[in-house]
């Protein structure tokens, strides 16, 4: 025997081995709940058949038997709760044998090459990873039926039943990024678990773990009414308690499982393999920029990227023509890729991103007004576009809730809005009071400044739908959001009305997704039977919410583009990497961010300025807005 079987052997020898220990756990629970009811059994025949008489054993009758008879029901219930709780199963999508013959050729033939079972089922999950899931639980129905048993020459392991073989898990950017090779290598190790998992010990004692952890999710759930929800918090003690005593051995039975894999794996395509670890890792950093760059502000704004897997390739192409990784880059793209294992890979490209976009922002399972596919074509004038001048109308309307003035605007448009009157309010030098400007006299002392409780006031919730907004005046605010007056304007300068604008920011941003949350239709918000029952959908948000600085930059690079477009002719652009961009003269403008920034915390729009005028940019020019 060979030195990878042997260790592959050793891997389920252990594996097994921790798999008894998990089911004498379960043996153990059983005998705990059937032992009173044996001890009344035995009182009750012993005083019938007059072998243990007396009032000593009649009162152990009378206390045992009732406590039997507790034990019992209580041990009926967590059985029946572990029973009908459903384990979690990953959200996927499915891929049937007509929609890629050829993907389940390869894989069967990889599983023969094994001499394992093939895989129940093929799936494809919007994340770089791959794994096989059982999904044999009664809750769930029966498996998908698939026509791979019988095979001849597949070794003793094919004789278990297909119905019992896992589902094989796809990471959907592989098959768009890897060739066919580098799939079939990365998903060797992947496959070889099956043979491990059809030994019926590990398959029980995986099914009596993912019971009891379904279990606890169960009685973890909010229910009403006290005895219903007392009950359940004894169950739920109860199931806990024996899943911690079975969390060490079931660990160890994984590590086992995935070493026996790992080692039956090395004599298939092992060189291939360690090339096409490299492309995992590779395809896992352009998938990631890729959703949080490009898809987030798209699905942020009520669009989904349709064909996400498509785009990793764009992303990933050019994440290694900046980093100089494309030595022989261009003959490994001259390759089969996998996607064209299947019959439709612009269907399926769809629908997993769809499944992205409910899994990693929230969105509704079907499209509708508010929530609509954008290609990558469309998605610069679509998205880009309109991204920017919504956050220019939302930056303008908070600059009017504050009685902000226009800035130096066109003659023919006094009114119109305009880049300068965002540079001029935050400017560290402050335009002249209202009074000053309309003729009237300035005070010849300054107010004295505002006390020092009133600026470290906690700062005021934000207002809820319906309510009347804040009554405008003249000036900017403090931090907290209180006026300031002309004395405490200069006093704390600009680094308070950037706050003040980005609190406000923040604020009217959440206003507006409150409100559309509220008068969204039935379409709008995820469908009614939930990915999963105990959690809500994100069920793995991108990114933290975004903090109100970095709302602001946002918003003002926003109203920049907005200028530079209707301007000098900018236009929208869409880099792979790093999403939105602005494009002028056809290029990049890559050095708009730091200038913003240089604004927003020094209060100096010098840089600023001058980038404007190196662009033939016009800040007092009017923008379109919305």
């Amino acid at each position: 025997m060979s030195g990878s079987g042997m260790g592959a052997e050793a891997g389920a020898r252990a594996a097994r081995a921790r798999a008894l220990a998990v089911l004498r756990i379960r043996s153990r629970a059983l005998a705990v709940a059937l032992l009173p009811a044996a001890v009344a059994v035995v009182l009750l025949v012993g005083g019938s058949t007059g072998r243990l008489p007396g009032a000593g054993w009649d009162l152990a009758r009378r206390i045992v038997v009732p406590v039997a008879v507790l034990v019992l029901l209580v041990a009926a219930g967590v059985a029946l709760v572990v029973a009908r709780a459903r384990p979690a199963v990953s959200p996927t999508v499915p891929v049937t044998e007509e929609a890629a013959p050829d993907l389940y050729r390869m894989v069967r033939d990889l599983a023969d090459r094994l001499e394992v079972p093939a895989p129940s089922a093929i799936a494809l999950t919007p994340d770089c990873d791959s794994w096989l899931e059982d999904r044999t639980h009664p809750a769930h129905g029966p498996p998908p039926a698939e026509e791979s048993g019988g095979r001849a020459g597949a070794g003793p392991s094919a004789r278990v039943r297909v119905d019992a073989a896992p589902v094989l898990v796809i990471g959907s950017p592989f098959l768009w990024w890897m060739r066919v090779g580098e799939l079939r290598a990365v998903l060797a190790p992947v496959v070889a678990g099956t043979g491990p998992s059809a030994h019926p010990d590990i398959a029980a004692a995986r099914r009596f773990v993912r019971g009891l952890d379904a279990a606890v999710a169960e009685t973890s759930a909010p229910r009403r009414g006290p005895v219903f929800r007392g009950v359940l918090a004894g169950v739920g003690w109860i199931v806990r308690l024996l899943l911690r005593g079975c969390r060490v051995h079931a660990a160890e039975m994984e590590r086992g499982v995935a070493a026996a894999a790992a080692e039956r794996a090395q004599a298939v395509d092992y060189g291939l393999r360690i090339v096409a670890q490299e492309q995992v890792g590779l395809a896992y950093a352009g998938w990631d920029r890729l959703l949080t760059r490009v898809a987030l502000p798209a699905w942020r704004m009520g669009r989904w990227p349709s064909r996400l897997n498509a785009g990793v390739v764009a992303a990933l192409t050019e994440l290694s023509r900046r980093d100089r990784l494309a030595e022989g880059f261009a003959s490994r793209l001259g390759e089969r890729p996998a996607c064209d294992l299947l019959e439709e890979p612009g269907a399926v490209d769809e629908a997993a991103s769809l499944l992205a976009a409910r899994l990693f922002h929230g969105g509704p399972a079907q499209t509708g007004p508010a929530w609509s596919p954008v290609g990558w074509v469309g998605y610069p004038e679509e998205v880009v576009d309109r991204k920017w001048r919504t956050d220019a109308a939302r930056l303008h309307r908070v600059l009017d809730a504050l009685r902000v003035p226009p800035g130096a605007a066109d003659p023919t448009a006094p009114h119109a809005p305009t880049l300068t009157r965002v540079l001029d309010h935050l400017t560290t030098t402050p335009p002249a009071p209202a009074a000053t400007r309309t003729g009237a006299q300035a005070p010849a002392t300054p107010p004295a400044p505002a006390e020092p409780a009133a600026l470290a006031a906690p700062a005021p919730a934000a207002p809820a739908i319906g309510d009347e907004p804040p009554a405008p005046h003249d000036g900017a605010l403090t931090p907290d959001g209180g006026p300031l007056t002309p004395y405490d304007e200069d006093l704390v300068g600009t680094t308070a009305r950037s706050a003040a604008l980005a609190a406000r920011l923040s604020a009217e941003l959440a206003r507006e997704e409150a409100a559309a949350s509220a008068t969204a239709g039935p379409g709008a918000g995820p469908d009614p039977a939930p990915l999963r029952d105990d959690e809500a959908l994100p069920l793995f948000p991108l990114q933290p919410p975004r903090t109100a600085r970095e709302l602001l930059a946002d918003h003002i690079t926003a109203m920049v583009c907005c200028a530079a477009m209707d301007t000098v002719g900018a236009a929208p652009g869409l880099d792979w990497l790093d999403g939105p961009t602005l494009l002028l003269g056809g290029e990049r403008a890559a050095d708009l961010s730091p200038q913003v920034l240089t604004l927003i915390e020094d209060g100096d729009p010098s840089a600023l300025r001058r980038w404007l005028t190196r662009q033939g940019i016009r800040a007092e020019k009017p923008v379109r807005l919305g």
